[in-house]
C-alpha cells in the first residue's frame, strides 16, 4: 500500500514538471498587426520667419504731427489714418485753388453763352476753357500733395510701437511706425542642392520653435529658389503658414521638417525587426489548429523614423508578427499570444494584465 501511494505521488509530480514544461516551451508574445501607413522621408533645415507683408511707414514731407490714430500693437484695417501732419498751409492753398477754379468755370460758361449768340469770338471761349483746366489740374495737385500730409495703412496688420508724439518734427523718410501682416507667416529655409530632385512647391511641412516647445506649426511649401548659392550648394525654399492665433513673429528661428517622397507603405515597430548581418527578419504568427507557431522571415526595410520602420517585402498587409519576447522566441515554436497591441494598448499595458 505504501508503495502504491508513493507511485501514486511520483506520478502526479511527471505529470506537474511535464505541465510546466510544457507551459515554459511556450514563450509568452505580443503581436502587432502590419499595417499601411502615410510615410514620407523626413528633411531637416532651419529657417526664419518673415511676415506675409510688412512695411515701415515714413513721411514724404517736413511737418510736424498734427495727430496719431493708433495705439502699441493695435490691429488696423486698411486705408485706415495712422498719422496726420499739419497741413494747414497746404489746406488753404487748395481752398484757394478751388476758389479759383470756379472763377475759371463761370468765366468759360459766360464765354460758351456769348459765343453761342455770336457775342464773342471762339478763340476767347477756347481760352477760357484752357484756364479752367489748368485751375483744375492746380487744385489736384495740391490734393495730391495734401495726402502726403497723411499715412494710412496700406493693408491690413498690426502696427508695432509708437515711438514718436504730436508735435514732433518729421523730415522725408523718417520712420513713423511699423506695420506687418500676421495671419500667414512666410517661412524661408535653405537645403542642400542635392535634394532638388525631391522639392516642389505644395509639400507639406511641420515647424517648431523653442518658444512654443509643445506646439507644431504646420504648412506647405509655396515657392523654390530659382538659383543656387555657388558657396554653400544650398537652395532657397519659402513656406507658408497659418498664424491664426498671431502667435508666431517676424524673425523667430524654426526648426522645419519638410515631408519628401509621401507614399503609403507598410510598417512596423523598430522592437518587430531582427538585424543579422546586413539582412532583418521578423517573427511572423501562423495560426494552425488553435496553436499558434512563429515563421521567420527575412525582410527589405526602406527608410526608418522615430521607433518605425518602412518594409519593401517580406510581409503583407494584416500579417501578425511579434515586437515582445523575440528573445525567447524560435522558428517554428509554438507560443502564447498576450495580446494585440495597437494604437488604444500599448506592452506596458499587456504585461501588466498578464502578471
Amino acid at each position: 500500500m505504501i508503495a502504491f501511494k508513493r507511485s501514486f505521488c511520483c506520478l502526479l509530480l511527471l505529470l506537474g514538471w511535464a505541465s510546466i514544461a510544457s507551459a515554459q516551451s511556450k514563450p509568452p508574445v505580443i503581436g502587432y498587426y502590419v499595417e499601411t501607413e502615410t510615410w514620407s522621408d523626413p528633411l531637416e533645415a532651419l529657417g526664419t520667419l518673415r511676415a506675409d507683408e510688412s512695411v515701415t511707414l515714413s513721411a514724404t514731407v517736413t511737418d510736424t504731427i498734427a495727430e496719431i490714430n493708433f495705439d502699441d500693437g493695435e490691429q488696423v484695417e486698411r486705408g485706415r489714418l495712422l498719422v496726420r501732419l499739419e497741413d494747414a498751409e497746404e489746406q488753404a492753398l487748395l481752398r484757394a485753388a478751388q476758389a479759383i477754379t470756379d472763377e475759371r468755370r463761370n468765366a468759360s460758361g459766360r464765354a460758351s453763352q456769348l459765343q453761342q449768340r455770336n457775342l464773342a469770338a471762339r478763340a476767347d471761349v477756347e481760352d477760357t476753357q484752357s484756364q479752367l483746366r489748368q485751375a483744375q489740374a492746380d487744385a489736384q495737385a495740391l490734393e495730391a500733395r495734401l495726402e502726403n500730409y497723411r499715412i494710412h495703412a496700406p493693408f491690413s496688420g498690426r502696427v508695432g510701437f509708437r515711438d514718436v508724439s504730436v508735435g514732433t518734427l518729421v523730415t522725408p523718410g523718417m520712420a513713423l511706425v511699423t506695420l506687418d501682416k500676421l495671419d500667414v507667416m512666410k517661412l524661408d529655409f535653405t537645403v542642400p542642392a542635392v535634394f532638388l530632385e525631391r522639392l516642389s512647391a505644395g509639400l507639406s511641412l511641420s515647424a517648431t520653435t523653442a518658444a512654443y516647445p509643445d506646439e507644431v506649426f504646420r504648412g506647405d511649401v509655396a515657392s523654390i529658389g530659382t538659383r543656387i548659392d555657388p558657396v554653400s550648394r544650398s537652395v532657397s525654399v519659402r513656406a507658408e503658414l497659418a498664424n491664426p492665433d498671431l502667435k508666431l513673429r517676424p524673425g523667430m528661428l524654426m526648426e522645419v521638417i519638410v515631408q519628401q517622397r509621401v507614399r503609403n507603405t507598410l510598417v512596423l515597430p523598430e522592437a518587430a525587426i531582427q538585424p543579422s548581418g546586413n539582412r532583418h527578419f521578423v517573427m511572423v504568427i501562423q495560426q494552425q489548429e488553435n496553436a499558434p507557431r512563429l515563421e521567420r522571415r527575412e525582410v527589405a526595410i526602406g527608410e526608418r523614423r522615430s521607433g518605425e520602420v518602412e518594409v519593401l517585402e517580406g510581409i503583407s498587409e494584416g500579417d501578425l508578427v511579434v515586437i515582445h519576447g523575440l528573445q525567447l522566441a524560435r522558428e517554428g515554436q509554438e507560443v502564447r499570444i498576450l495580446g494585440i497591441a495597437d494604437d488604444s494598448t500599448d506592452i506596458r499595458s499587456l504585461l501588466e494584465a498578464d502578471r
